[in-house]
């Protein structure tokens, strides 16, 4: 495919983006930015909200994962719905009833200012992490299919890719996001739905054969209850999976600041359910995509690559298909990628102003003009961390994410869960530091759990250990009243 021609769509995709950032940050203010003025219709942020859950490491590594998990990914997904029903049920309403901006502020009433820098400074950590990552994942694939052939070093690439995104969001914030990633999850869709067609032309398949050839298949295997001391177990992932939606979504201002940003409680859970029940089948259409790609490629003789997350992006883009389908990965990686990293940035900018600087009793001007830095300062971090990320990476990114997650949420899974379900008060001072020796202790439990555990292994459900850890921990410097 030719890199000019990638160049000329993704110019043409960021006009359509920034010509929508132009028409909806107009008059924007900070309410606007950080809540979208309270006015968001539900059913728009619903569907938007399918691609930023996904992101490009759904584009990407889900089909790319099957080559060595199979379908077991989909009892995470099944997991999610019990996650969301608890974010629209229990979370949500107390959100709302508090009227928050960030969702950090809770845990400052609650229990003091330690828990709530605490808390927030988690999200900031886990959010750059994790944002970087994704981004990682598009600026390698443009690196490989464009940049390369014309002479441009990965760094400027990232910088490239980050400027992309300022520039949409500065001004609009979450009032621009909200129908950026209506038309991203559109992109998103129809790119996988065409490549799917396209692919299963090559392989002379219709809708039946289709059907067979993915279910049938050997990497379509779902459910694991034969191994409770494997990684894939189905009640370890389920739980695990309700357990990342709930701190993923739940527990993250940049999910929650979407939610908040409806008209009111009620449109916010409708919003919740509806998206939550989409992401089931969307997610049956990557995992079958990538039976589809394995399939492919050994009919053609096409080496599985080590890293799987490079299996779509070498069969779409290095002329095994129609140049029809190259365009159609294009467009959907760089509309899932930055359907996620854009709200990422707007709700790191949010975090950081509102909960680290806490700029009380500053006018509209001033708050603008300190969200403005905080912006430009977000997005060189954003670069550092996917400069280091792309030296040390040799693992799936979907993988590695959640890896993460499992360290760095849950804490924050215990803060809540403490702050939710006990009527204590804590000594605020150490809340820190019992924020940090949790996940210390579960990456020691995990890297010798082998020993320790009589062979188990630990998977996704590592985040509820931490999260558990950290609750002993703050029940341990409770206030005896």
């Amino acid at each position: 495919m030719s890199p000019y021609l990638v160049l000329v769509i993704i110019a043409a995709y960021f006009l359509v983006l920034i010509s929508i950032s132009y028409f909806t940050s107009k008059n924007a203010n900070n309410d606007a930015f950080f809540l979208g003025n309270r006015k968001s219709p539900w059913y728009i942020v619903a569907f938007g909200m399918i691609s930023a859950s996904l992101s490009g490491v759904t584009f990407i590594s889900v089909p790319g994962w099957v080559v060595n998990s199979n379908f077991s990914y989909m009892q995470l997904v099944l997991g999610y719905l019990i996650g969301y029903a608890i974010i629209a049920n229990v979370l949500m309403p107390m959100y709302y009833r508090l009227n928050l901006t960030s969702i950090y502020t809770y845990l400052g009433q609650r229990f003091g200012n330690y828990s709530y820098k605490t808390g927030a400074s988690f999200f900031l950590l886990s959010r750059v992490i994790g944002a970087s990552f994704r981004l990682f994942l598009v600026a390698n694939v443009l690196q490989i299919v464009v940049f390369n052939s014309i002479g441009i070093p990965f760094w400027i690439t990232v910088v490239i890719t980050i400027l992309l995104i300022w520039l949409y969001t500065f001004k609009g914030g979450i009032k621009t996001i909200i129908w950026t990633d209506t038309l991203q999850t559109i992109f998103m869709l129809v790119a996988v739905i065409a490549t799917i067609i396209l692919i299963s032309k090559q392989l002379q398949l219709n809708l039946r054969g289709i059907w067979e050839t993915v279910v049938e298949n050997e990497h379509s295997k779902l459910f694991y209850f034969d191994n409770f001391k494997g990684p894939n177990f189905f009640f370890k992932q389920f739980f695990a999976g309700a357990f990342i939606a709930v701190v993923m979504t739940g527990l993250d201002q940049d999910m929650m600041q979407k939610n908040l940003s409806c008209k009111n409680i009620h449109d916010a859970k409708k919003n919740m359910y509806w998206m939550s029940i989409s992401l089931v089948p969307v997610n049956l259409l990557f995992m079958s995509l990538g039976v589809l790609l394995v399939v492919f490629a050994q009919q053609n003789g096409i080496a599985i690559p080590e890293r799987t997350d490079d299996l779509f992006p070498l069969i779409a883009t290095q002329g095994y298909l129609s140049p029809i389908v190259s365009i159609f990965f294009i467009i959907g990686l760089i509309a899932a990628a930055y359907s996620s990293a854009d709200s990422a940035l707007t709700a790191l900018t949010t975090s950081f102003t509102v909960d680290i600087l806490n700029p009380k009793n500053k006018s509209e001007k001033e708050l603008k003009a300190i969200r403005t830095k905080v912006h430009v300062g977000v997005s060189v971090s954003l670069v550092i961390v996917i400069l280091i990320f792309n030296a040390i990476n040799n693992e799936s990114v979907i993988s590695a994410i959640f890896r993460v997650a499992g360290y760095t949420y849950g804490p924050l899974l215990g803060l809540y869960a403490f702050g939710l379900f006990t009527k204590f008060e804590l000594k605020d001072k150490f809340v820190p530091i019992v924020a940090v020796v949790s996940p210390i202790i579960c990456y020691f439990l995990n890297a010798n759990s082998k020993i320790f555990l009589g062979g188990y292994q630990f998977g996704f459900e590592l985040l509820i250990v931490n999260g558990l850890i950290t609750f002993i921990g703050l029940y341990l410097i409770r206030r005896k009243q």
